[in-house]
């Protein structure tokens, strides 16, 4: 587990980190935007993750104008595009891991041909009999 895993806050530190009132990070958490874990007493821990999280949906709201709906709309885009992005780099490494196994499958079938060929500049002469 990470640094980053580890850091939790309280609602109180985040609320004054992000300059909110703690009710609107309820809001945030009502909304979807995050899901902080509790304690067995019910107290809301907020991950790095989600001090991140909620700065997004801060810059959205108050920077660009976003209202909620299009908050929830932009971090779902948002999410689908990491999947995509991850998925693609799989595929890709995937692709590259099956090239160089067929490469190195081809190497070795060079090394080992079926037919030998005669190095170049030597001629074989072949002396076919008439049956």
């Amino acid at each position: 587990m990470t640094e980053r895993e580890k850091a939790v806050y309280m609602i109180s530190v985040v609320a004054e980190m992000l300059g909110l009132h703690p009710q609107t990070l309820r809001l945030y958490e009502r909304e979807g935007f995050v899901c902080p874990k509790r304690t067995e007493g019910g107290v809301r821990l907020y991950s790095a993750d989600d001090v991140e999280r909620l700065r997004t949906v801060i810059t959205l709201t108050r920077d660009l104008g976003v209202n909620l709906a299009g908050v929830e709309v932009i971090l779902t885009m948002r999410e689908k595009m990491e999947k995509l992005q991850e998925d693609m780099e799989w595929a890709a490494e995937e692709m590259r891991r099956e090239f160089m196994a067929e490469l190195a499958r081809r190497e070795e079938l060079m090394k080992n041909p079926l037919v030998k060929v005669p190095p170049k500049g030597r001629v074989i002469k072949i002396k076919v009999e008439k049956g």
